[in-house]
């Protein structure tokens, strides 16, 4: 206690000459005067163990439960993001007056729904630094925290993760004592939620009393993190944060800020850019996906390296279905915000200006930090990207999922035309987490679209992609590969088909509906196709090979004129299954069932070898006569339904 007194004497003295103005995201010059004397008194009580078993760190694309903001500085910019932060999460507000920022709220026409007052002393708006960091710890997925040494003389800041864990009921993990002892920023951290980790290398410069070794292994122990990738910082970004020009989408792509050629940071980045593909890969073991977006010049054409502030898009927030963006007031921005959508879809790309934010080296991601959900449901999957080949078996769904609570059912939704909606196909559990499904095959050339769906014992359903299915994953099906197939039509009596001929040639996949229409005097029989017979006179199939298709029809006269004898119904009277003696060899005689009106009724029918049976349950009652053709001859009987 007494040395957090004093770091707050010496944080106070130095910070003096800013108390008309926000402190900014880096070190101001009396921060750095003092740092050293700041960790020599650092509280020796702070730190705790790591998790007993590895844990695993969540990514920002992940569920959330929550948001923090500090109000400290740029209320107006807060008020913006609350406004559109608290449709999709809850918003924390660290504020040392509730009211104050409720009356400010409500000026700009924002009401408390869905926002947490959280009274707490601070010092700075940069709680994207400092804030807790979520983890899920091993076997049970419960939610906790992870708290390093802020980077900043900042005292009041650097116990939020504390304050928010004690507002919530969260276990803080905190590397802030020897030998775990680590200095870190949060953002210069980003996660692919597959234990894959990125930063600059600030994080050896500022623990430099610490091997790279180390430091992994620090970050193994309390986050889960391996590879720990670390790139060179650079030379005109003064606090060296990867989130001021890289982001993560999802696990496989990176959104990279774009410089023109030779300028300002440009090189570095590329350079950086180069470092990660030539090294590392998705966690489905593929190449990133990269996708640029502009680093814009200020509104005098001017870039970093010629004293401009650090204008970037890539320091946005993803919460659920919102994406908050930055925006300047720049031709630009349209195109950023156009990226963002194009690049995420089903989300919801919000730009809110921040052009008076900047100048102090941050944005949104700067002054936000996400909670992460409780119970989480964790879904591993990776996409088909760019072009499938076509296949008559199918597209195999596979995916890992996992909830402590255990899942209770799991499901691919896929469309080829999602206004007319999507698909269910259930997923099988393999072993272990493993789940599978497959699509069915679908023609050449058509876009399918899909999304995983899973619930747990405690009915919580999550989607991958989460916005499913506002958004989805896409494959098209590549024509090279498919074959060309021919079908044969042809009629036996007097009828019509919609197809008719010999060498009909399809590709590979095509689907067709084959319908037969009788001639006057003359009744639809069965198709045959391929040795296959069907009653409907309405048959769907798909070429996967050569078939030969033939529709038959009856003369109804000839028929009438051949009737053999009577058939024995029982019981008789019937309420419900009527019993026929099958009178006929036919495996596949007509079965008419006529009312008193002369009308055909439809009736579930059975044909076996010796007995035909026809459910009559939901008849009205009345007498029925009972019609069996086959070859020629009719069978007839009557029966009376009670």
């Amino acid at each position: 206690m007494l040395r957090f007194c004093l770091l707050t004497i010496i944080f106070a003295i130095a910070t003096s000459v800013f108390s008309q103005q926000p402190l900014p995201k880096g070190m101001t010059q009396a921060e750095r005067l003092i740092w050293d004397e700041y960790l020599k008194n650092y509280p020796s009580d702070r730190g705790t163990a790591p998790p007993a078993e590895t844990p695993r760190t969540p990514a920002e694309w992940e569920e959330m439960q929550g948001v923090i903001i500090t109000w400290a500085a740029y209320q107006q910019n807060l008020r913006e993001i609350v406004r559109h932060a608290k449709q999709y999460v809850t918003v924390y507000i660290v504020c040392s007056n509730p009211t104050t920022v409720q009356n400010y709220l409500a000026e700009g026409g924002v009401n408390t729904d869905n926002i947490v007052f959280v009274e707490a002393d601070y010092d700075s708006v940069w709680v994207r630094d400092y804030g807790p960091q979520s983890i899920y710890l091993n076997g049970t997925n419960e939610l906790a925290f992870v708290d390093w040494v802020y980077n900043r003389s900042r005292p009041n800041d650097d116990v939020i993760p504390s304050v928010i864990g004690a507002e919530l009921g969260v276990p803080v993990y905190q590397m802030t004592q020897a030998p775990n002892r680590l200095i870190a920023t949060g953002g210069n951290f980003m996660t692919d939620g597959h234990h894959q980790g990125f930063s600059s290398e600030l994080i050896l410069e500022e623990n430099s009393t610490l091997t790279e070794e180390q430091i992994d292994n620090i970050k193994y122990s309390y986050m889960g993190i391996n590879p720990y990738i670390k790139m060179t910082t650079l030379p005109y970004d003064d606090i060296h944060h990867i989130d001021m020009h890289m982001k993560l989408l999802d696990e496989e792509t990176l959104l990279v800020g774009q410089y023109p050629e030779g300028v300002s940071d440009g090189p570095q980045i590329e350079a950086n850019l180069s470092y990660i593909l030539n090294n590392y890969q998705t966690p489905y073991g593929r190449p990133y996906r990269v996708l640029r977006i502009p680093m814009p010049a200020d509104e005098y054409g001017n870039y970093p390296d010629d004293w401009s502030d650090y204008l970037t898009y890539t320091n946005a927030v993803i919460l659920n279905g919102l994406v908050l963006v930055p925006i300047y007031g720049l031709p630009q921005d349209d195109e950023a915000l156009d990226i963002y959508r194009k690049a995420m879809p089903g989300y919801n790309v919000v730009g809110i200006n921040m052009r008076n934010v900047i100048p102090a080296s941050g944005a949104i991601h700067c002054i936000t930090r996400e909670i992460a959900a409780n119970d989480p449901i964790f879904i591993s999957h990776a996409p088909y990207r760019n072009g499938v080949d076509y296949s008559t078996q199918g597209y195999t769904v596979d995916a890992t999922i996992s909830s402590a609570e255990g899942i209770s059912n799991a499901s691919v939704y896929w469309s080829t035309n999602i206004t007319a909606g999507f698909n269910e196909v259930t997923m099988q559990q393999g072993e272990g987490e493993s789940y599978t499904a497959t699509i069915p095959s679908q023609p050449v050339n058509s876009t399918v679209y899909y999304y995983i769906s899973a619930t747990n014992s405690n009915s919580k359903t999550v989607a991958k992609p989460l916005v499913a299915p506002l958004g989805y994953y896409e494959f098209e099906l590549n024509s090279t590969s498919a074959s060309t197939h021919f079908l044969d039509v042809t009629t036996s009596g007097n009828g019509y088909t919609n197809f008719i001929g010999n060498n009909l040639e399809f590709t590979e996949g095509t689907l067709l509906t084959l319908s037969a229409s009788a001639s006057d005097g003359w009744q639809f029989d069965r198709w045959e196709i391929s040795g296959t017979t069907y009653q409907t006179s309405e048959v769907q199939i798909t070429i996967n090979e050569n078939l030969s298709a033939t529709a038959y029809f009856t003369e109804v006269s000839s028929v009438f004129a051949n009737m053999q004898g009577k058939l024995s119904l029982y019981p008789n009277p019937a309420s419900g299954m009527v019993r026929i003696a099958n009178p006929t060899t036919s495996k596949n005689p007509i079965v008419l069932v006529v009312n008193a009106a002369g009308a055909n009724v439809s009736v579930d029918t059975q044909v076996q070898n010796n007995e035909i049976t026809l459910n009559a349950a939901t008849l009205p009652s009345g007498v029925y006569l009972v019609k069996i053709i086959a070859a020629n001859r009719v069978w007839s009987g009557r029966f009376v339904k009670v």
